[in-house]
């Protein structure tokens, strides 16, 4: 039987920049042995899988091509942006996804997606030797959350363009995903879509099969309450400076994150099998 499959673009407003995801809409759950193969055959960094409950509310998975992962806010957004333009969703309404990491809402804002997520602000830790060999560069500061993320903060954000990671000693590292990330040069006019931005950051995960992720959401909600706090503002823009690219607008709203961005659709079809 056919499911609609669709390549999406997330937290940008051009094809072609932004992060990649695979949304397949489903009458019901499949099983995740089958998820996870079509995950490995569309070889992005996730695939979503969407079906629909009585309710009105959905059922959503994400996959990397290796491992099933319990969040991931690009491919939430790229799921919400087909809901929208395959009918499932009308604007100014507010899609409910049932994941592994709970409900999490898709509101639909004039021409971006805001996505309430749950924030994780990071705590202080030791860095390193062997993560600092793979990073290539010693970090100023090292933060980390309990759901595996680690935060490699440095003085200036060229640093966090120019890195070079060994990913084969990342991948022996064993964490979930390394985040790097520096604040945002204003002056060197560090510019996302007409705007500054106040932080910008890199995320490399070679342990889920990912070597680096062009603008990965699940991370801004470590990042945004870590920069929020230092720069005394509920409401931050983070730059993920990847050679693809990606905007992500956060604020803080208590215990939750809110991510907004924009998604632009490449592919439409169907996944045969």
């Amino acid at each position: 039987m056919a499911h609609p499959l669709f390549v999406v673009d997330a937290f940008t407003d051009r094809a072609f920049a932004g992060n990649p995801a695979a949304v397949v809409i489903l009458d019901a759950p499949a099983p995740p042995e089958w998820c996870q193969a079509v995950a490995a055959e569309m070889n992005l960094s996730e695939t979503a899988f969407v079906s629909s409950r009585p309710d009105d509310t959905f059922d959503l998975s994400w996959f990397t091509p290796s491992v099933e992962v319990d969040l991931c806010g690009h491919a939430t957004l790229a799921s919400a942006h087909v809901l929208r333009e395959a009918g499932g969703a009308a604007d100014d309404t507010t899609v409910v996804f049932h994941t592994r990491s709970g409900a999490l809402a898709a509101r639909f804002v004039g021409d971006r997606i805001e996505l309430d997520f749950p924030s994780r602000p990071p705590a202080r830790v030791a860095c390193s030797e062997a993560l600092v060999a793979a990073l290539g560069a010693a970090p100023d500061e090292m933060w980390s959350h309990a759901e595996g993320y680690e935060v490699a903060v440095f003085a200036d954000p060229e640093t966090v363009r120019d890195l070079r990671p060994d990913h084969a000693a990342l991948r022996a590292y064993g964490r979930h995903g390394i985040i790097v990330t520096a604040a945002g040069d204003v002056d060197a006019g560090h510019d996302v879509g007409g705007a500054c931005a106040d932080f910008v950051s890199r995320y490399f995960a070679p342990g889920a099969g990912i070597e680096e992720d062009p603008v990965t959401g699940s991370a801004h909600c470590v990042l945004a309450p870590l920069w929020a706090e230092r720069l005394g503002s509920k409401l931050v823009t983070g730059h993920q400076v990847s050679a693809r690219g990606g905007r992500v607008e956060c604020e803080i709203d208590g215990d939750r994150v809110l991510l907004r961005g924009r998604a632009v659709t490449v592919v439409r079809g169907s996944l045969a099998v």
